[in-house]
């Protein structure tokens, strides 16, 4: 186990406020000015079934969880079960003694202290933040500050429980682990919210959805934020709806985004044509699931990359991005609104369910985020459609005297639809010449994570799994390169042919290696070895450094 690393694992039913108590320990952990990471891991269930939340914590930054935990509470004899092997050594692990006896561990009543309360359910996960608290050594009267601050119901009843539990815990193992405090609070968030926040500052107006794990909760953020930042957010009726309606939208000027996970863009794709020959700047993020089909709703993978990337009829630009860290979800999201509406062409912010729910501690820099402008119309006689060396035609929103008209049809310049054999041709070569016109601007960007190694071989990856692989290259004192492409289309070959002819190996979450395929077909690039995984759950960084280990050696 990284010795610098403390890790607090909390396990329980759905309902029993097991996710809130990761919340608050990732809470206590920032407070102290400590780096955080936060995995929740849930079933498709509102109740019953097995949920766990993972908080690993650091002095310095840390971008993963990790499984082996110091402190492990567990509220239910499934708990115990599954995490027998999660225990760090010298880690210890309390257990609620009236579900089951146990000799490893310490058992607590929980159950039978709860019952005396009317929330009786939901103070466990108030007793977990007790035993942590008594276990890092917090007095009393701060930790009845944060039962105060972090559960607004029932705060008397809730005090009375942890001090209950507080003063059961503390003769075996009361200020076992010294947790060093940092140098100042940050912020946590999630994925989902920092992009929520990096479109706002990119100057989102309105935002549609239907809700879908692990996007939903981007609906949710915007709603909660709408009055403060003038947003409409609507919640439509399904994501065909949705991707229409944000076409709508940029037609009168709005800067539009969706959200959804696979099988909603699968309804969206005919949207997508739509907005390809319509050149609407319309913003997708796409959040991976498990699939085919409904797949494993709660969990995480990069299996949609091949679809996102060829989603749609036909021959249209889309611009595809894929965030590396939360706080890189800020910034690219921004970014990517500012290049939708920049070459008038649909764009997919491609990540997962790992980075969409995880929560970190972050630095943001809100002045270095991107606004989202496009070429405007000056004057003369307006084309929607008018051809320009870059492709780029200026832009032109209701009301006004002058025509407007967006075809779904092939159309002229103008708009106006087309069978002609030279006009369709045309049209085509217009659209194309945004790609060019892309490749130069984003020639000028950062648009590839590099980070420069001793060993010989070369790390490939993208999206969250980066997070993973920084982690396990630091437990493990690996020092490959590690290069993590951000944009996935255009695909920045120019930046990738050093690689070419070198050792590389790729690490993704897709059971066929998809980012292999795309890496190989684009960029030439010879790879040795894929690591993979693709069992709905994130890498782990222990384990991934023994595998990187035994394919690098």
């Amino acid at each position: 186990m990284n010795n610098d690393v403390f890790t607090f694992l909390v396990g329980g039913k759905a309902g029993e406020g097991v996710k809130k108590a990761g919340s608050v320990a990732s809470h206590i952990f920032s407070s102290m000015g400590r780096h955080v990471f936060q995995m929740d891991d849930y079933m498709s269930l509102i109740r019953g079934g097995h949920n766990f939340s993972v908080i690993s914590t650091a002095h310095r930054w840390i971008s993963s969880h990790y499984m082996k935990a110091n402190l492990v509470v567990n509220f239910d004899k499934r708990s115990c079960e599954t995490h027998v092997n999660d225990i760090a050594e010298n880690g210890i692990m309390i257990f609620n003694s009236d579900e089951q006896e146990l000799e490893n561990g310490i058992g607590i009543p929980l159950t039978s202290e709860a019952e005396k309360y009317p929330m009786k359910n939901l103070m466990f996960g108030v007793g977990a933040v007790a035993i942590l608290a008594a276990t890092i050594g917090f007095e009393k009267e701060e930790m009845n500050q944060i039962i105060k601050d972090e559960y607004p119901r029932g705060i008397e009843n809730n005090i009375e429980f942890a001090s209950t539990i507080y003063d059961i815990v503390y003769p075996d193992c009361g200020n076992k682990f010294f947790l060093e405090k940092g140098d100042r609070e940050r912020p946590i968030i999630t994925g989902n919210e920092a992009i929520s926040l990096g479109a706002i500052a990119g100057g989102l107006d309105v935002y549609y959805g239907y809700p879908m794990t692990p996007a939903s909760t981007i609906l949710h953020t915007l709603a909660r934020e709408a009055e403060n930042f003038g947003l409409a957010v609507v919640h439509a009726e399904s994501e065909i709806a949705v991707i229409n309606m944000a076409i709508g939208s940029a037609f009168t000027g709005a800067r539009a985004m969706v959200g959804t996970s696979g099988g909603g863009f699968a309804l969206m794709t005919e949207g997508l044509s739509l907005a390809g020959i319509t050149e609407a700047p319309v913003l997708i993020i796409l959040s991976q699931r498990p699939g085919p089909a409904t797949g494993v709703p709660t969990y995480t993978e990069q299996a949609d990359l091949a679809f996102a990337l060829s989603a749609g009829h036909g021959d249209f630009l889309r611009i595809v991005a894929s965030p590396t860290t939360v706080r890189e979800a800020y910034y690219l999201t921004a970014e990517m609104l500012d290049l939708v509406w920049k070459f008038q062409t649909p764009g997919i912010l491609l990540t997962e369910k790992h980075l969409s729910e995880s929560s970190m501690t972050v630095e943001i820099d809100l002045e270095k985020s991107k606004w989202a402008e496009p070429k405007m119309y000056k004057d003369g006689n307006y084309k929607r459609y008018q051809d320009k060396d870059d492709g780029i035609s200026p832009m032109l929103f209701p009301p006004s005297k002058k025509i407007i008209k967006w075809n779904s049809y092939e159309h002229d310049e103008l708009g106006i639809t087309t069978e002609d054999a030279k006009k369709i041709s045309f049209m085509h070569d217009k659209r194309n010449k945004k790609l060019e016109t892309l490749i130069d601007y984003l020639k000028e960007q950062q648009i590839v994570k590099i980070i420069r190694g001793e060993n010989n071989s070369n790390i490939f990856t993208y999206g969250s799994t980066y997070m993973s692989v920084l982690e396990a290259l630091r437990c493990g004192s690996l020092n490959p390169t590690t290069v993590a492409p951000i944009y996935l289309n255009p695909l920045p070959i120019w930046e990738l042919k050093e690689f070419k002819n070198q050792d590389n190996i790729v690490i993704e979450q897709s059971s066929t290696g998809q980012f292999t395929k795309l890496l190989k077909e684009k960029a030439g690039l010879n790879v040795r070895n894929t690591i993979k995984k693709y069992d709905g759950r994130p890498f782990d960084p222990l384990e991934l450094s023994m595998k990187i280990k035994e394919v690098l050696e």
